[in-house]
């Protein structure tokens, strides 16, 4: 049973960086193939490739993945974090409701995508996509026990979408890179914009300012919707694109932050000119990633995400990163920018659709909320 102890409430972070304390790590057990649906058309890799299979995750393949996931629970439990971690679920029940059915649903293994810690609340984001519409279940408990524990822990769930064929663009898929070209400042996705949809991995902690990445998993009324229901709690709401990355999703492989003035950036995906000025005009540093080791062929077959979960790191506090063990070009780039770096293998947990920030929900840091851009000027929700 969680204690509430003391000044801190048991659920408490307001950034990305502050000292780590407790975190929820996700788990590969019961996973399965993401299905074909219209916010999703996942591919395997590699010329002439199979089609993308169906059905539960190998068990080599779950076993391997949680192999790692707790690998990397022990190493933050050895940083003196306390872990928890999801409940079981079983993902291979279809879903059905009034408006759609999905022969199967997904994973547990990162919590991040339907997560976040909003200061000393929690919010359930509404999802994307069908297989993961119920995929707060394996949070439940753990969110009941925090809710119960201490009286300043607040709970938000966000409106369920419909999720029916009319809230996808189901040509979105047969488009030509040359057409995601011409369009790519539409910022016009897969979802439409009717209803209120968004990813909690679409949205990055800045103290007091929360961006929230314009996305295949993110749309306009999505952002809408965080604007009025957080910003009359004293946030700021910011919409970011970064209109170079033809399918965005989840802004943590795009725009890490490490530390207040420092942010990681994806040199292939460089944030729109007019809302890089909010980090300029406050002294912020942006460093590009090095490439990643391994490149877009290179990902595991089933993987779903670019090469660019290298820059998908987690960090234990403003001096401490935790990065893939492989990727040496960036752990000597944290190196130089004064971080300790640990490592940890994680490649077998890539075809689960994240690394080491996605695979973790922040339940507690030691930090409080700080204004890190004075000099912003700011348009509030309307």
């Amino acid at each position: 049973m969680i204690e509430s102890s003391g000044a801190i409430p048991v659920v408490n972070a307001w950034n990305e960086w502050d000292t780590l304390q407790e975190v929820v790590v996700g788990s590969a057990t019961g996973a399965c193939f993401e299905p074909t649906e219209p916010g999703n058309r996942p591919q395997t890799r590699g010329a002439g490739a199979a089609p993308f299979p169906t059905g539960p995750k190998p068990a080599e393949a779950v076993d391997r993945a949680n192999e790692q996931l707790a690998g990397l629970a022990a190493l933050l439990t050895a940083q003196g974090v306390t872990v928890r971690r999801p409940s079981p679920h079983d993902f291979s029940q279809p879903v059905r409701t009034p408006a759609f059915e999905a022969e199967n649903q997904y994973c547990a293994v990162c919590p991040r995508d339907v997560m976040i810690t909003l200061g000393n609340e929690i919010l359930e984001a509404t999802m994307s996509r069908r297989a993961r519409y119920f995929e707060y279940e394996p949070y439940r408990k753990l969110v009941y026990e925090y809710w119960d524990a201490d009286p300043r822990v607040t709970w938000t769930v966000a409106p369920k979408p419909t999720m029916a064929d009319a809230m996808y663009r189901q040509d979105f898929w047969e488009w030509p890179l040359e057409e995601r070209h011409a369009r790519m400042h539409d910022s016009e996705f897969c979802v439409t914009q009717d209803e209120v949809v968004f990813d909690a991995a679409d949205m990055s902690r800045f103290g007091r300012d929360i961006l929230v990445q314009e996305s295949m998993t993110t749309n306009r009324a999505g952002i809408r919707w965080l604007k009025r229901t957080l910003e009359p709690k004293g946030f700021r709401v910011h919409p970011v694109h970064f209109p170079l990355d033809y399918f965005p999703s989840h802004i943590d492989c795009t725009f890490v932050p490490l530390r207040p003035g420092l942010v990681l950036t994806n040199p292939e995906r460089p944030i729109r000119e007019t809302e890089r000025q909010m980090f300029t005009d406050n002294g912020w540093r942006l460093v590009d990633a090095p490439q990643p080791v391994l490149t877009n062929d290179d990902m595991p077959p089933y993987c779903q995400s670019s090469k660019w979960l290298s820059m998908n790191v987690l960090s234990v506090s403003p001096e401490k990163v935790i990065c893939e063990e492989q990727e040496k070009p960036l752990q000597d780039l944290l190196y130089s920018l004064g971080f300790e770096v640990l490592t940890v293998p994680f490649r077998d947990v890539f075809e689960y659709g994240g690394s080491l920030h996605c695979a973790t929900w922040d339940i507690r840091r030691d930090s409080t909320r700080e204004d890190y851009f004075p000099a912003v000027s700011y348009r509030p929700a309307t």
